[in-house]
């Protein structure tokens, strides 16, 4: 088991920031590719980024690419998310996730844990 909690989460006004983190516990956190993923009211969830186990790769959607950076440090069992240049289209209940292979890492029911998530609301 892996038990993820995020934090970081607020109200921000619209070209702001924000940092998201997540930490993990339970089993070895660098043996997983872990993933942020939002949800708007009313829409499904979405990908947002991913970063494999070591850090050395990362893959973000379109929709943050140059705005968001996934980063991790395993040596504090924690995964982040930068946010800059929010937008209000980005807000979402913001979650972070975990799968131990960094496949199919776009695909939200391949994760096998999941932080409980954090609410990002950009006023514009």
């Amino acid at each position: 088991q892996v038990q993820l909690v995020e934090s970081g989460g607020g109200l921000v006004q619209a070209g702001g920031s924000l940092r998201l983190s997540c930490a993990a516990s339970g089993r070895t956190f660098s043996n997983y590719a872990m993933g942020w993923f939002r949800q708007a009211p009313g829409k499904e969830r979405e990908f947002v980024a991913a970063i494999n186990w070591s850090g050395s790769t990362t893959y973000s959607a379109d929709s943050v690419k140059g705005r968001f950076t996934i980063s991790r440090d395993n040596a504090k069992n924690t995964v982040s998310l930068q946010m800059n240049s929010l937008k209000p289209e980005d807000t979402a209940v913001y979650s972070c996730a975990a799968r131990r292979n960094y496949s199919r890492i776009q695909t939200w029911a391949a994760y096998d844990y999941w932080g409980q998530g954090t609410q990002v609301t950009v006023s514009s």
